[in-house]
């Protein structure tokens, strides 16, 4: 049975979005069509249509192996490092199509930062671990704009009072939580738009979960969100949109509040109650 794929706006003739909001609805940044994805022979995503709104915390769930990461990984092309994955269909940033062949990825992915399911930082300082990208990308003109951008990188990631006196010691000697922090801040430092998280507490006690969650609620304010997360209780603390996978499909999309207490389609009720997934 293929499901409601009725959740997002209609596209007009021109292929952009139908001049159906209003002055006040929330600015859609990232807009996904009919996207499908390949691995070899097997379909992995199948015709998904959704919108992520501006400076809001976007979660998608479902079960294991239902397309989530898959399509997470989409938003910045990350699909393709892998040899065998073909991605069909359409998705703008800003309005421009990211897997046009003239997109330049390594600044698409600067726009549309990644903080991945295990922490992962560099094996060097803390400092270099927050300056890699504003250097590669060619940020700062002098040492002290690089000691500025990496002091308010990780301000802005929670972990500037505990770090602040053993910048020159190695990333991977802070605690698991640490370690997801200062991934992010190394995210944050080259000044993206969006950030994409792929279950970023899954390795992590709950004290540093909190401090992960508070975080995510607190970069809401300056960056668009979207996280993969299989805590149900997460996505409903940290999201204001929630969107359901199951088997590849996109089954629903709504207010995170609206999700977790009127869903329209028994399916999500299904894995919501824990009935299945």
């Amino acid at each position: 049975m293929t499901p409601n794929m009725n959740q997002s706006m209609p596209l007009d003739a021109a292929g952009g979005a139908a001049a159906t909001q209003s002055q006040t609805a929330p600015q859609v940044k990232i807009m996904a069509r009919d996207v499908k994805v390949f691995y070899g022979e097997k379909q992995a995503l199948f015709d998904v249509n959704l919108d992520i709104r501006a400076n809001q915390v976007t979660s998608l769930i479902g079960p294991s192996g239902c397309g989530k990461s898959t399509f997470l990984r989409s938003l910045n092309r990350m699909n393709d490092t892998i040899d065998i994955c073909r991605f069909d269909g359409r998705i703008t940033l800003d309005g421009h199509d990211i897997y046009d062949k003239n997109v330049d990825v390594v600044h698409l992915r600067a726009r549309v930062g990644m903080v991945f399911q295990k922490p992962n930082p560099f094996p060097k300082s803390i400092f270099d671990n927050v300056a890699y990208g504003p250097r590669i990308h060619g940020l700062t003109n002098s040492k002290s704009e690089l000691d500025g951008i990496v002091q308010s990188a990780l301000e802005k990631a929670g972990l500037w009072n505990e770090v602040k006196d053993r910048l020159d010691q190695p990333g991977t000697g802070l605690s698991g939580g640490q370690q997801q922090r200062l991934c992010i801040a190394r995210a944050i430092a080259v000044s993206p738009e969006v950030i994409l998280m792929d279950e970023p507490c899954s390795a992590l006690d709950p004290i540093a979960t909190a401090k992960i969650e508070e975080l995510i609620d607190e970069l809401r304010d300056n960056f668009t969100i979207v996280i993969v997360t299989h805590s149900m209780q997460q996505a409903a603390r940290v999201s204001q949109r929630t969107a359901f996978f199951h088997l590849g499909y996109l089954v629903e999309v709504d207010d995170t509040e609206k999700m977790f207490t009127n869903p329209t389609d028994e399916r999500t009720q299904g894995y919501i109650t824990g009935r299945f997934g």
